[in-house]
């Protein structure tokens, strides 16, 4: 064995003797301790240790949680809705983008740059959608803008600094989607206020007032700070929260004036 790596196990074993440890990272090590014995003595050989000690008491992966949630309920929407053309605005592209892109094709417009993804069925187009030629009219029936509203202005991702950028970009999110058409649509909700130059958090409610003379409201779900789902609520009914996550269908009723 490398002598790195015997100055290794001998730093990990004095560690469990010497220092106070959480018991399940007590545990883990000593697994680990075994189990490197065990692969030995079965003709196994390590050519470095790297021990993992976090694994095995965690479970199989997180099903919890923002990112989580938005980007299986509203890739499930799509899937099922069939629009002609969605588009998607500033969301994650490894993660909701990635779902849609399984089954269909989405356009994606981003501040930021993207390198080619080789992957057919997603079309990038860079922009700054709080510009006022940054949005096409009627461009789309099918619309997506997922934990990224809150980014807007903030000077985080290259965009200019704006106070008033997420009312600029949902006044753009309308005007590309048409008559009729479904805006999926997703942010933080709390405590309304700015967090420069994380986010903004917004009350749940606030939305209505933004899109009232242009949108219906078709259902609504939130994420708690537990980061569990709660599905098919209202938003006034939203119990307090430190930093959940709104996530709305809202269609299209009156064309922009």
């Amino acid at each position: 064995m490398m002598k790195s790596a015997l100055l290794q196990l001998s730093a990990l074993r004095l560690a469990l003797v010497q220092k106070p440890v959480k018991k399940r990272t007590f545990l883990s090590a000593k697994r680990y301790l075994q189990d490197r014995q065990a692969f030995l003595a079965a003709g196994g050989s390590i050519a470095l240790d790297r021990p993992m000690l976090q694994d095995l008491s965690d479970q199989a992966g997180s099903a919890s949680g923002h990112y989580f949630h938005q980007d299986l309920l509203v890739a499930t929407k799509i899937n099922q809705a069939h629009p002609q053309k969605h588009v998607d605005v500033g969301s994650r592209i490894d993660g909701f983008v990635a779902h849609v892109a399984a089954f269909r094709e989405i356009e994606v417009f981003d501040i930021r740059p993207l390198n080619p993804t080789a992957h057919p069925r997603i079309k990038f187009i860079q922009g700054d959608l709080m510009s006022d030629n940054g949005a096409p009219s009627d461009y789309c029936d099918s619309l997506s803008c997922l934990h990224a509203l809150e980014h807007f202005g903030l000077g985080r991702y290259g965009d200019p600094i704006d106070p008033d950028g997420h009312r600029k970009g949902f006044r753009n999110l309308t005007r590309m989607l048409k008559d009729g058409g479904i805006l999926y649509i997703s942010f933080p909700i709390g405590s309304s206020g700015t967090h420069f130059n994380a986010h903004r958090v917004f009350d749940p409610t606030e939305i209505l007032e933004w899109g009232k003379e242009d949108f219906q409201l078709i259902d609504y779900h939130y994420v708690d700070d537990q980061g569990s789902l709660q599905k098919c609520v209202t938003p006034s009914a939203t119990p307090q929260l430190h930093y959940g996550c709104g996530i709305y269908t809202l269609r299209k009723t009156k064309r922009d004036a």
